[in-house]
């Protein structure tokens, strides 16, 4: 019993290297657990946005048609949002108030989600907003493909996603201006 007692560390521990070379996917797991080194695409992959997400066709309406890889070097606060979205409506006056004061230094893309041109065009003229605002004409990337309205990215010159702000934000605020003159440097 004492030699069960002493040893019990050094069973465990045999039976757990077992595990790991004759049972493939756990020893994949553990390996890459201990090795904790994900490889330098995949990191990149996750924080940036690539030139083929980039490739949406945006239909103006209150500015010309774009693409949104147009914007991919540019510093851009990119909002997906409807006017059907309370949380959407209400950060509006500090999105406007964003881009008055930092279109010069960055550029806006808000896009309008599940809308009808007309409703939106409505929205806009009567709040007196010039914010740059498209409808998708093509599918979004998952990456962009957003569950939570309103979603907002700040990416920066060549898809390096700086902030997701998931649900409405005062875009009005020192720190979000501070940000935004620290990203654009």
């Amino acid at each position: 019993m004492k030699f069960l007692k002493k040893n019990i560390f050094y069973f465990v521990l045999t039976a757990f290297m077992i595990a790991v070379f004759t049972i493939p996917k756990f020893g994949d797991f553990i390996r890459s657990q201990i090795l904790m080194s994900p490889s330098v695409n995949k990191v990149q992959s996750e924080i940036t946005v690539s030139d083929a997400e980039y490739n949406v066709i945006l239909k103006g309406i209150n500015v010309p048609d774009a693409n949104l890889k147009d914007f991919k070097n540019e510093t851009l606060f990119l909002n997906f949002w409807g006017t059907w979205c309370p949380p959407c409506r209400a950060e509006w006056p500090t999105i406007q108030k964003l881009y008055d004061s930092k279109k010069g230094k960055m550029k806006f893309v808000l896009v309008a989600m599940q809308e009808k041109e007309a409703d939106v065009r409505k929205f806009l003229k009567e709040n007196n907003y010039s914010v740059p605002v498209y409808v998708a004409q093509s599918p979004l990337s998952e990456k962009l493909l957003v569950q939570i309205f309103p979603t907002t990215f700040i990416l920066g010159k060549g898809g390096r996603i700086y902030q997701k702000e998931e649900g409405s934000k005062d875009w009005n605020s020192k720190s979000v201006s501070e940000f935004i003159d620290n990203v654009t440097k």
